[in-house]
C-alpha cells in the first residue's frame, strides 16, 4: 500500500482496532472474572457527572490511565482493582477514558479515588491537583522507564535525522514517552515536528502505536519503554515487525496515585495492602501477570527530569500541535 493510501486509511483502522481491543479483552476475561462485586464503566461509555458523585464513599473509584501494559491485559487492571478493593471491603468501580486529561479531569471533579496516571500528567500536574502519589510498580529491580522510537523492521530508516518527511505517530497529547520526549529530541536537532513529519497523529494508546508502525500505517512512533518490553517479553508478533531505533533517558515510572479527598485511613489502608501485594499468594500472582515485582515507595523528585524536559520546551520551542490542531 503506497503511503498516501496508508495515511487516508489510519483513521478509520483506529477506529476499527478499539473495537477489536474491547472485544479481545471481553473474551479473554470470560474464564477469570473477579469474585468481586465490580461495576465496569467503559471508556467510551462517559456517565454524568451526577452519577458518578453520587456513588462517593460507596465504591472505590479507580481507573488506569496510563498503561503499564497494552490495552489488551484491561482484564488484568480489572482484576488487581478487584483485589484491592475487596480487601478493603468495597465495591469496585472500575472507570475507563479515552485520553490521559480526561483521568485527571475526573480527579478535579472528585469523581475518582485512585489511578494509574501516566508519568507526564503526574509531573506536570499544576499545584492544587486532586491527586498525589501512593505507590510506584518496580519493574526488573527498576522503578524508571523509557521512550523508545520505533520503525518497521523492514523500513530503512535508521536514525530520527531519517524520519524527515514520514508519518509519525504520538500516543497523548499528554504522553511523556509518546509526545513530550520526541519534541525534545526533535528540539536538539532545531527542528519543529510541524515541518520535519509529513504527517502526524494521535493513537491514543502505545499499543495502537505499536500496531500502527508494525501494519505499515505509519512510519515511526515514540512509546512507552514497558509496553513494548511487556508485548516482545509475551512473544507478541506485532512487536517482532517493528524495532527500536532510538532510546530515550529513564524516568520515573508511572505511578498509581489516589485522591486528595481520600479519608486519610483508607489511604493508609490502600497503600499498606499495595505495598505488601507481593507477599500474598493471590497478590503475587497478579502482579506476576501484568510483569510488576512489587509495589514501591515512590519520591516526587524521580519525576523531575521530565519537568525540565518540559520547561526547555515551553521556552525554546517547537512544539506539536495538539488534535484539534493536528493534520491527522
Amino acid at each position: 500500500m503506497h503511503n498516501f493510501q496508508r495515511r487516508c486509511f489510519v483513521r478509520s483502522c483506529f477506529s476499527l482496532l478499539g473495537l477489536i481491543f474491547l472485544l479481545f479483552t471481553a473474551m479473554s476475561g470470560c474464564d477469570r472474572t473477579p469474585e468481586v462485586d465490580t461495576v465496569v464503566v467503559d471508556f467510551e461509555d462517559v456517565l454524568p457527572d451526577s452519577d458518578m458523585t453520587a456513588k462517593k464513599g460507596e465504591r472505590l473509584r479507580a481507573a488506569a490511565g496510563a498503561m503499564v501494559s497494552p490495552r489488551e491485559t484491561y482484564s488484568l487492571y480489572l482484576e488487581l482493582f478487584s483485589y484491592v478493593s475487596q480487601k478493603v471491603n468495597t465495591q469496585l468501580e472500575f472507570v475507563q477514558r479515552k485520553t490521559y486529561a480526561e483521568i485527571n479531569r475526573l480527579f478535579a471533579q472528585g469523581q475518582l479515588d485512585l489511578a494509574f496516571i501516566c508519568s507526564g500528567p503526574y509531573a506536570l500536574a499544576e499545584k492544587g491537583s486532586k491527586f498525589e502519589l501512593l505507590v510506584t510498580p518496580r519493574i526488573e529491580a527498576d522503578h524508571t522507564y523509557r521512550s523508545y522510537l520505533i520503525v518497521n523492521e523492514d523500513s530503512p530508516y535508521q536514525t530520527l535525522a531519517d524520519l524527515e518527511g514520514a508519518v509519525f505517530a504520538f500516543t497523548d497529547p499528554d504522553s511523556n514517552s509518546g509526545r513530550l520526549v520526541p519534541l525534545h529530541w526533535l528540539q536538539q536537532m532545531g527542528r519543529n515536528p510541524d515541518t520535519f513529519f509529513k504527517k502526524s497523529i494521535y493513537t491514543y494508546s502505545h499499543d495502537n502505536s505499536i500496531l500502527a508502525v508494525a501494519r505499515g500505517l505509519v512510519d515511526a512512533a515514540a512509546v512507552d519503554s514497558l509496553i513494548w518490553d511487556f508485548m516482545r517479553k509475551n512473544g507478541s508478533l506485532v512487536v517482532q515487525e517493528t524495532r527500536i531505533i532510538k532510546r530515550s533517558q529513564p524516568f520515573g515510572i508511572p505511578p498509581l496515585v489516589v485522591s486528595t479527598g481520600l479519608e486519610p485511613a483508607l489511604r493508609v489502608k490502600l497503600q499498606d495492602l499495595l505495598l505488601g501485594m507481593h507477599t500474598t499468594p493471590e497478590g503475587k500472582r497478579i502482579l506476576s501477570r501484568l510483569k510488576i515485582e512489587r509495589f514501591i515507595l515512590p519520591k516526587d523528585s524521580w519525576y523531575d527530569s521530565i519537568r525540565r524536559i518540559n520547561r526547555t520546551i515551553e521556552t525554546k520551542g517547537p512544539n506539536a500541535d495538539r488534535p484539534e490542531n493536528s493534520q491527522g
